[in-house]
């Protein structure tokens, strides 16, 4: 089974991924704040993918995908960014961080299990 972090300031869209997701076979480990998954990854949790919010009091999500790609464990995991952004240059800014995609909310479950497909193959 894979293990997905979900980071969202968002307690009724990382329940409703949560369900989505655990619905789909997935094991979820869910934050509601980029702070706070960082400490999980320090602390050794090691997910298969990231799935980050990018519009977040505090740290965003670009600054949350900055640090977590400094930790060594992090470099290679995948890192998505689901948010309701859609402009190519938030993209862009993401992709420079070390984002791997981009999903825009709401996002089907079909879709968002297409690309979870493709990426943790």
């Amino acid at each position: 089974m894979k293990n997905i972090l979900l980071v969202d300031d968002s307690a009724t869209v990382l329940a409703s991924m949560r369900q989505v997701l655990e619905r789909g076979g997935y094991a979820v480990e869910a934050c509601t704040a980029p702070e706070l998954a960082l400490t999980r990854l320090n602390g050794g949790y090691r997910p298969d993918m990231v799935i980050t919010d990018l519009n977040m009091p505090g740290m965003d999500g670009i600054a949350f995908i900055t640090a977590a790609r400094r930790l060594p464990p992090c470099r290679f995991i995948p890192i998505l960014v689901l948010t309701t952004e859609s402009g190519q240059v938030q993209r862009d800014r993401a992709k420079a961080a070390g984002a791997t995609g981009w999903l825009v909310k709401p996002v089907a479950p079909e879709k968002l299990f297409d690309v979870l497909r493709q990426v943790l193959a």
